[in-house]
């Protein structure tokens, strides 16, 4: 039997850091807010290496953090084929930093806690409320029932609950599963550079190894076909490269996620219901990253849901400005990285060396030593594009393409 209704403005299910700023900007506006969380505890299971843009958490007010949030920052990237060719990018400045991602979750709901929103640990959803085709709150798996004028998916990963409306989820074939380590120590690695492997080493994304100033790392990559941790071994005991780096590394931390990469999800809203952040793919095609994409969105679902309240009018051609307002935020940039997905996705392991060897001979990491802005790809290559460097590579990116895709 369900107990009594608990009331609330705006239900958010899920604490991860597109529904915690979610839940501050709508506590900001005045607006009565509860996150439902289904684990005991904010940012836990880590989902995430936590590389993020310095320029991106700089616009949205996350930068400088707490130290003990920042673990390290960086102004270069190695990139490698699988058979050990190098193509380095050194940066004018740091560009990118990795976060503590537990700590900067928890960060961001205390912030929202702190606003005024109220968070319920250790109460998972079971359903969506759906009444005369409108979400009108959750049902948690304790029998209790939440009522809300608004209800807002930011479970993730997983498209259970958003299913439950009209919308589509995302579709398997748009995922990459991903393996994330945490090893003891590494060597010979740069200590403010990005390692990246290409190719078949991580078949449909790459591999990576982010360092630590105490010389441990994070480690991992994603990969569209096969089992992540086959790859992950093979990277650490056969790769040219990488078995250098970690050789005697010790894995002590270890998690599985999957990653989509198809772009955003064709509808993000309906009759009393948004989605943001993963669960509406609002992710990164090329790099699998979602958090400042993710924070984008739940700062334009505020403002729509303040809109909305206001007129008393939560029906889906109300909030469809959502929608509008992310398409006008990320489509340019996604359509872009969509594209460039798939011409990474068609290269060889022998294309690879070649394609880096030809970045390196036609001094692309020169040409691109100025770039901050990295999330929002496709203009970053609007500002470089007049670079004869960058304007030969992508003539020769264009035609190994076209061959690739005949």
């Amino acid at each position: 039997m369900q107990q009594p209704y608990q009331q609330t403005d705006a239900a958010i299910i899920g604490a991860g850091p597109a529904g915690s700023y979610t839940a501050l900007c709508l506590a900001k506006l005045g607006i009565k807010t509860d996150v439902y969380e289904e684990h005991t505890e904010v940012g836990l299971p880590t989902h995430c290496a936590g590389h993020i843009s310095i320029h991106s958490l700089k616009k949205l007010g996350y930068y400088p953090l707490p130290k003990n949030i920042i673990e390290n920052t960086f102004n270069a990237a190695n990139f490698y084929s699988p058979t050990g060719t190098k193509f380095s990018i050194q940066l004018k400045k740091p560009v990118t930093c990795t976060l503590n991602r537990t700590k900067f979750d928890q960060y961001i709901a205390k912030q929202a806690q702190q606003a005024g929103a109220t968070f319920h640990l250790d109460h998972p959803v079971q359903s969506l409320r759906i009444e005369n085709h409108y979400v009108k709150g959750v049902n948690l798996k304790n029998h209790t029932s939440v009522s809300s004028k608004i209800t807002i998916d930011a479970e993730g990963i997983s498209s259970r609950l958003l299913r439950q409306t009209k919308l589509r989820g995302i579709e398997g074939k748009g995922l990459v599963y991903a393996v994330e380590t945490e090893i003891n120590q590494v060597h010979d690695v740069e200590p403010h550079a990005v390692e990246v492997y290409m190719g078949s080493s991580a078949p449909g994304f790459y591999g990576w190894l982010i360092p630590r100033p105490d010389g441990s790392a994070k480690l991992g990559l994603a990969t569209k076909h096969g089992n992540p941790q086959s790859y992950l071994n093979y990277l650490m005991t056969k790769h040219p490269v990488v078995k250098r780096q970690v050789k005697g590394a010790k894995i002590v931390k270890i998690n599985y996620h999957a990653i989509p990469l198809a772009g955003s999800i064709n509808r993000v809203y309906d009759n009393g219901f948004l989605a943001v952040g993963d669960v509406a793919s609002q992710v990164k095609p090329t790099t699998g990253g979602g958090v400042i994409f993710g924070l984008t969105c739940g700062e334009i679902a505020a403002n729509v849901v303040k809109s909305a309240l206001e007129l008393g009018d939560v029906s889906a051609k109300s909030l469809s400005v959502y929608q509008k307002r992310c398409d006008d935020a990320l489509s340019f940039d996604i359509s872009f990285m969509l594209r460039l997905r798939r011409f990474l996705d068609s290269l060889s392991d022998n294309r690879w060396s070649s394609v880096l060897r030809f970045c390196d001979r036609f001094g692309v990491g020169r040409a691109l030593s100025g770039v901050e802005e990295i999330d929002y790809q496709g203009r970053m290559l609007m500002q470089v594009v007049t670079k004869p460097a960058v304007f030969v590579a992508l003539g020769y990116f264009g035609l190994l393409y076209l061959f690739a895709n005949p």
